[in-house]
């Protein structure tokens, strides 16, 4: 079985506003996508602006075990929500700026509602199987020093943990894009950003250049 590459889930998680660098960068990115394939449907989901509540000992039942109170039924519900959207992606595009060398905890609540046993993962005898097949991903990381090589790089714990938690649900198909050293001043911020839009369009050429459709996820 084949979908078309028709739906995009853009994830933006900034608490900057509309000054931030990672959330112009999702929208340029979509805007490649949508240059690749006018008939895509885009979805937002704005973490920054409209954020996710943090699991509590009154909610996180919803999430791990079986959902019988109020609360735990109405975080289930949107657990339910966010992952539906992820499962109909064929691309996702997540702006995932450096907050004290990791993702913000908005991003993080993100996660902590879509990683669900028997849903998104499952446990095996050969141990975890992620259940989201067949989506490819392009993460947006902007930073303001340099992380990707040098002294810094060892504090990078951004890049490595995106890539556990995504593939840890089954999309291993990740592009990461680097706008760094957006802290360096203005010509380095300009070079920051024309890097990683060099990266994206990249990432973008690739999706298109594999055809028109991806495989679909398989059902258990």
């Amino acid at each position: 079985m084949e979908r078309c590459m028709d739906q995009i889930l853009a994830i933006n998680s900034s608490t900057s506003g509309e000054g931030s660098v990672s959330r112009a960068l999702v929208e340029e990115t979509v805007q490649f996508l949508l240059a690749a394939n006018p008939d895509a449907v885009v979805t937002h989901r704005d973490l920054g602006g409209d954020p996710i509540p943090h699991l509590t000992p009154k909610t996180v039942a919803g999430i791990r075990a079986v959902a019988a109170t109020e609360d735990e039924l109405v975080t289930k519900s949107l657990s339910d929500d966010l992952i539906a959207e992820l499962q109909h992606a064929t691309v996702l595009v997540i702006g995932a700026p450096m907050y004290n060398f990791s993702i913000p905890s908005s991003l993080r609540t993100w996660f902590d509602h879509v990683l669900r046993p028997r849903v998104t993962f499952a446990y095996g005898e050969s141990g975890p199987e992620g259940l989201l097949k067949g989506i490819r991903a392009i993460v947006i990381q902007s930073r303001g020093g340099l992380y990707t090589e040098g002294p810094a790089k060892v504090i990078d714990f951004q890049e490595p943990y995106l890539k556990q938690l995504l593939g840890f649900v089954g999309i291993t198909d990740v592009a990461f894009v680097h706008a760094e050293r957006i802290g360096f001043g203005p010509e380095a911020r300009d070079a920051g950003i024309a890097h990683a839009r060099s990266q994206i369009a990249a990432a973008v050429a690739r999706i298109a250049a594999d055809g028109s459709a991806v495989p679909d996820q398989a059902e258990g």
